[in-house]
């Protein structure tokens, strides 16, 4: 597929956070205020999780907070999105928790010094483009891997449990201990628990709107503190949070040390800025704008460097968070950073009330995140899609569980180019009527010609044609072009004719291009798709009326100018034996 041309930017442009291009575009004080309200909106999310999270990970809650602020006010201000909220993730926790437990405190805050370092070089290098050659089931794999390990780690505060030693970290070792541990379950803390939970799905379904989260935990913090209950809480397990902010420090130093916390520090790295690309582009799909991926990196590497110095833990781009900033309506990275604005003020004026918080309640907090990180219907499209996107799916999250992130991400990565490997073999044997790259040929030579679209001055239509195998390599280019017309176009159609294979990465970058589509009134036809492509994208959900199908581009045309082609109506006929 071949893209306008366009001004190639430099290096300067590359790395100008978004913060600047806000500014330069013009920013009043009804932006000010749409940001303000999105950042107090995004702070009341972040306050509960932020503390849940860094308690999970081995850490205080007081390091949690300190993390969004330092690194969540960076991130907004030097990143290369304008939508992204920094802060402690649910994704670090497996990590986080087992570098402490390893290297001790100190050991963390310098392998998150490192990492910094190491992202920052990811960015100024350029090599944030790589990241996105993720193929879609290690992410979805490994992210559902993440889920299961958190809820994990949440059973033993969950249900009040007190173990006779310390709580071990692998799963396979951590089960046999709480269950030997279940007689001594404390019905309070198990009451909270649930209350907890049931309070945020309740409110979810009924008042979406309000920020259930925080709802649940100072409901849970005020029925203890009222009633005296006798269960663990920030105040007896962590003696309650500062109100001030601690001074910049550099951790302890050593050439041994850094040995000892590089394996960590490019765990972190490496999980990082997948975690945060991952959530840029998660904004951009909900916002049509677009992201500098390596800006972005270099952003999150200095936040990294910042929440070290401050006793802070690992910081990333939040998926939750960002969205929740997103449809609060806010305008720019303004927000981000007044998110980190609010946290603060809640250290320096509300500490003491965080003491009477239990950690059963923000137990309950994280048993609900890590229910909604699974992406339960990628999970089963995927499933029920080929042999081999199960099988690298499955192995990714049996890795995650039982072995390790940065394994799993190795493995699920390999296993997924194997898997491209043997199907361009078997397409090669079996589709030549469609070559991989198709051969020069002279203007004089006996060549089937096709005329040109009709369509090509209609300003309110535009057709894309896709060349060569779509796969994860392909997929963000390909991705980022068709994201840039989708919202200016009546009709958008992508002919697939000359793709003879492409992957369920692929097939989710047009179901993300379909979605955003539909809620700009703009309809998506795909045409020329084989039997093996349509299996494909029915599996990802692309059926009518999100999407229209058509045999060619010339049938579409014929349609949309009599006016009978449409994704509403199924793109005007798709026969049984098309499916």
């Amino acid at each position: 597929m071949t893209a306008p041309t366009s001004h190639q930017p430099s290096f300067a442009e590359l790395f100008t956070p978004k913060l600047v291009t806000i500014l330069r575009e013009g920013y009043g004080l009804s932006h000010l205020r749409a940001d303000a309200i999105a950042g107090l909106t995004v702070a009341i999310v972040a306050l509960p999780l932020s503390m849940a999270i860094a308690i999970a990970s081995g850490a205080s809650p007081a390091q949690g907070l300190y993390t969004a602020i330092f690194g969540g006010f960076i991130v907004s201000a030097l990143g290369g999105s304008r939508f992204q909220i920094g802060g402690p993730a649910g994704a670090f926790i497996v990590l986080v928790a087992a570098t402490v437990q390893a290297h001790g405190m100190d050991g963390l805050i310098l392998a998150t010094l490192l990492s910094g370092l190491i992202l920052a070089a990811i960015g100024l290098l350029q090599l944030g483009t790589y990241i996105k050659f993720m193929p879609y089931p290690v992410t979805v794999g490994f992210t559902a891997g993440i889920a299961v390990i958190i809820f994990a780690s949440q059973i033993k505060d969950l249900l009040g449990l007190t173990l006779a030693g310390p709580e071990p970290g692998p799963l396979l070792e951590k089960l046999p201990v709480l269950w030997s541990a279940l007689p001594t379950a404390d019905p309070a803390s198990v009451a909270l628990a649930l209350a907890t939970v049931g309070v945020i799905t309740g409110l979810k379904a009924v008042r979406p709107h309000w920020p259930g989260m925080l709802i649940a935990v100072a409901a849970s913090a005020a029925v203890t503190a009222a009633l005296g209950l006798n269960i663990e809480t920030i105040g007896t397990k962590f003696g309650g949070i500062p109100s001030g902010l601690p001074m910049p420090s550099l951790p302890a130093i050593s050439l041994e040390k850094i040995q000892a916390v590089l394996p960590s520090a490019i765990s972190f790295a490496l999980l990082g800025s997948i975690e945060s690309l991952l959530s840029a582009v998660v904004a951009d799909g909900m916002t049509g704008r677009r992201h500098r991926s390596n800006c972005e990196l270099v952003g999150q590497g200095i936040a990294n460097v910042a929440s070290s110095l401050f006793g802070g833990i690992c910081v990333t781009g939040t998926i939750a968070r960002t969205a929740t900033n997103v449809r609060a309506g806010a305008h720019g990275p303004l927000a981000g950073m007044l998110h980190a604005a609010f946290l603060l003020v809640f250290i320096l004026v509300a500490a003491p009330l965080a003491s009477f918080i239990p950690l059963a309640s923000l137990a309950g907090v994280l048993a609900v995140v890590s229910w909604n990180m699974v992406e339960k219907p990628a999970f089963a499209s995927l499933l029920r899609g080929s042999r081999g996107d199960a099988a690298v799916l499955l192995t990714t999250f049996l890795l995650t569980i039982f072995t390790g992130l940065t394994e799993a991400i190795v493995i699920g990565f390999a296993l997924g180019s194997v898997l491209f490997i043997h199907r361009m073999s078997t397409i090669t044997a079996i589709e030549s009527q469609t070559p991989f790259v198709a051969e020069d040929s002279a203007d004089g030579a006996i060549v089937a010609r096709k005329p040109y679209d009709q369509a090509a001055a209609d300003p309110e239509v535009v057709i894309y044609r896709i060349s060569g195998v779509f796969f994860f390599g392909a997929a963000a280019s390909i991705g980022s072009v068709l994201d840039r017309i989708s919202d200016t176009h009546r009709v958008l159609i992508v002919d697939f004719t000359a793709v003879p294979f492409l992957d369920s990465t692929a097939a989710n970058t047009i179901e993300g291009l379909a979605h955003k589509a539909a809620r700009r009134d703009v309809k998506v036809i795909l045409t020329g798709t084989s039997h093996t492509l349509r299996q494909e994208l029915f599996n990802h959900g692309l059926k009518p009326p999100l999407v229209g199908y058509e045999r060619t581009i010339e049938v579409c045309l014929h349609k949309l100018r009599r006016g009978d082609a449409s994704p509403n109506a199924g793109g005007g006929t798709l026969s049984q034996d098309a499916v």
